[in-house]
């Protein structure tokens, strides 16, 4: 690229090239849908979050310590319930996925343009559909809905179950439109072997999003015209079945689990051979393994209803194949490994984010093939150890690969760099007062600490009290994120067209780039991590 050109694009962005509210608000440019998907998220992130450390304050001692027993049962289902579907789930895919996904592949934009501005809408209506019921009754069945509670429960559940309803449809939506969109709209000599792996993982993703997500619009429609007829089909009382509730809705929700993974899977696989100089280890295996995460996914939700009274056999055959989710993930983190094994490491917060991932989600991991065991997940089942399992898989994990994605394209996509010193000490931070948190509770449940209860023993006070202890301290570190962001969008120093040196497609154009992506379509001459020693 010319500096002539390079000048032109720093006058005429994406960000510059319509003026006012409305130019965002009926835009079809997939960066600005992309931005306005990470707004509303960040928006339901900070509300999520505040119920997580209501929720933490009220375990801080036994009994009561700042709400009673139904407003906690309220909060720690508006912290679920947020987290994954206004969150986790549509945090990549719907924010750093529309950002970067069609630079990546050398397009314009997406496919269906009008198609993307749609899910944004839909995703935001239901959002908001769910989040009224905080002016309402509230809701208190719990993130996952179980029935029958959640057909008798008093509370304002049928707003939230209609509210992920809704949402729903924007994540098939997105998931269509990737899935077109890397299939029609590379650019010319970007075959499916040099793909880079955050497009796999945003295809297989897509995939995950378009076939699991019916499953659950047809379960929650189910479960609201039960509860509006009357009509058994969950509720044993008027002759349903609950267990098909758990069937339908953990078909989904396992599933689910990957789609909030996955990506920060991908974009892992991009900071770490950037920020060590190596070409990424066993880039076809690594492809391989991703398609067999998702597909493993859809045969292995059983494991969660071990106590559910289903027959041995079935609980031996989901804990076999539980098992095996183990060999594609080990292939990724062995690849990761090895790609920064005789590398150039350069410590940069994307990079220590991305060790930060490795830590949290191996741990998960191996604490999963804990509960992926019989005689373990009984004792285990409902108890604080599957908490922290949980947090440390799909929240740690895809919120450290979120903010090393966030921190690597930061400078393409805002123009400017963010300042290192205060970027390292958040990182820290927020791995520290995770480990804090969560931690505590494999320990906690271990010793039998049930979930999802207001009360508990005073032998479990000090851990309860270091865990909420944690929670605040990664509140302090991503609220010291948003302050040097913010800060950093405002007056920080411009930044490269390329300052990490990076050789996916995304960083041969201009920060911020230009509305069309490129002035000329680029051509592909070469694989996505060609890295010859520290030079590019």
């Amino acid at each position: 690229m010319s500096d002539h050109a390079v000048t032109h694009n720093e006058k005429t962005n994406y960000l510059n090239h319509g003026k006012g509210i409305w130019s965002w608000m009926t835009t079809l440019d997939h960066k600005r849908i992309g931005l306005m998907y990470l707004f509303t998220i960040l928006v339901f992130f900070l509300i999520g979050g505040i119920f997580s450390l209501l929720v933490r304050l009220e375990l801080f001692t036994p009994g009561k310590t700042i709400m009673d027993a139904a407003s906690f049962n309220q909060a720690f289902t508006y912290h679920g319930s947020i987290m994954v579907f206004m969150v986790i789930i549509p945090l990549v895919p719907g924010a750093l996925g529309n950002l970067v996904l069609p630079i990546m592949l050398g397009a314009k934009d997406v496919a269906f343009p009008r198609l993307n501005l749609a899910s944004y809408y839909i995703f935001l209506a239901g959002a908001l559909i769910a989040a009224s019921t905080l002016f309402l009754n509230g809701v208190d069945t719990g993130w996952t809905f179980y029935t029958p509670y959640s057909i008798r429960t008093g509370t304002s559940a049928i707003f939230v179950l209609f509210g992920a309803f809704v949402m729903g449809f924007a994540g098939i939506f997105t998931g269509i439109n990737f899935i077109v969109t890397i299939h029609k709209l590379r650019a010319p000599g970007l075959t499916w072997g040099r793909l880079p792996l955050f497009v796999w993982a945003s295809y297989a993703t897509s995939v995950l999003q378009v076939l699991a997500t019916p499953v659950l619009a047809i379960t929650l429609f189910l479960l609201m015209f039960e509860r509006l007829t009357g009509i058994g089909i969950f509720d044993p009382n008027i002759g349903g079945d609950p267990i098909l509730f758990q069937h339908f809705f953990w078909f989904y929700s396992h599933p689910a689990v990957y789609i909030m993974i996955l990506p920060a899977m991908g974009i892992i696989s991009e900071v770490i051979p950037v920020f060590s100089r190596k070409p990424i280890f066993g880039y076809k295996a690594m492809a391989v393994a991703i398609f067999g995460i998702a597909i493993v996914a859809f045969v292995v939700w059983a494991h969660h209803m071990y106590t559910s009274g289903q027959s041995e056999l079935a609980n031996f055959v989901f804990s076999l194949i539980t098992m095996f989710v183990a060999v594609p993930t080990g292939i990724k983190v062995f690849s990761w490994i090895a790609t920064m094994y005789k590398g150039t490491i350069h410590f940069k917060t994307p990079m220590l984010y991305a060790f930060s991932f490795l830590w949290v989600f191996t741990v998960g991991g191996l604490t999963g093939v804990i509960l992926a065991a019989l005689a373990t997940n009984i004792h285990f089942h409902d108890t604080y150890f599957v908490v922290a399992h949980f947090h440390f898989t799909m929240v740690g994990g895809t919120l450290m690969g979120f903010m090393a994605g966030l921190h690597y394209w930061f400078p393409k996509f805002v123009g400017k760099m963010y300042p290192e010193g205060p970027a390292k000490i958040s990182c820290v931070l927020i791995f520290l007062g995770f480990n804090v948190t969560f931690v505590p509770q494999f320990i906690l449940g271990s010793q039998g600490m049930p979930r999802r209860y207001y009360d508990y023993l005073p032998h479990f006070t000090t851990l309860n009290q270091i865990s909420t202890v944690g929670s605040f301290m990664i509140a302090a570190g991503f609220f010291y994120a948003a302050y040097y962001l913010i800060k950093a969008i405002c007056c920080g120093e411009k930044a490269s067209a390329n300052p990490w040196r990076g050789l996916t497609l995304e960083w041969q154009t201009s920060s911020p780039p230009p509305h069309e992506n490129f002035h000329e379509i680029p051509v592909v001459t070469e694989g996505p991590y060609e890295y010859k020693g520290d030079k590019v």
